[in-house]
């Protein structure tokens, strides 16, 4: 998996009005956390932390404090309500000689054969959690839906990686091939005609 540096000042701990001051200037408070490890509050540019946030790709993040560098992953952003602005970001240690935890994308690939049958096709799922070591995790999740029938449906269960385990709900559903009305009608005139 891709990294991605982030450089972060560490700050001490603040009221509401330290807090907001951070953002006016342009800075995301953030925490960083993990077993063995006293947290670290920090703050990041929001400029640069987008490079992180408005992107489908899912990253190791080598978070750069103060001049010594820390293994993470963005485990959870808090939003603001209105102006979708990033107000605060949790980063959880990690190491590579431990299983991680993370939301990896979906690429999606081949042409269902409910599609060509005449279905429409939808994509439930852009990312999927799961669990490797480091170095055994991809940038993407490569699913081939070609053998997707009509009215059939593909979910995480129905998936398997080698080197990973998928940790998101097994009924989560990635895609389907549904009937088109189309099809409906022109199935219900053909059943009509065939009676009449």
């Amino acid at each position: 998996m891709k990294h991605f540096t982030l450089n972060g000042e560490i700050r001490q701990k603040g009221n509401k009005a330290v807090i907001k001051a951070f953002r006016r200037q342009g800075l995301v408070p953030c925490n960083l956390y993990g077993a063995g490890m006293d947290n670290i509050l920090f703050t990041v540019s929001e400029k640069e932390l987008k490079g992180l946030t408005h992107t489908p790709a899912s990253y190791i993040v080598d978070l750069n404090l103060d001049g010594k560098v820390y293994t993470a992953v963005a485990h959870e952003y808090q939003w603001h309500p209105v102006d979708d602005n990033c107000l605060h970001v949790d980063f959880l240690s990690v190491d590579e000689k431990k299983p991680i935890v993370i939301a990896v994308p979906l690429n999606i690939t081949g042409h269902p054969v409910g599609v060509q049958a005449g279905g429409k096709f939808t994509q439930s799922a852009r990312k999927l959690k799961v669990c490797a070591l480091m170095k055994d995790l991809p940038d993407q999740l490569d699913i081939d839906v070609t053998p997707l029938e009509l009215d059939k449906r593909m979910v995480a269960g129905d998936l398997q990686f080698e080197g990973l385990k998928i940790v998101s709900d097994r009924n989560t559903i990635i895609c389907s091939v549904k009937t088109t009305r189309a099809m409906q009608q022109a199935a219900a005139e053909a059943a009509k005609a065939a009676k009449e």
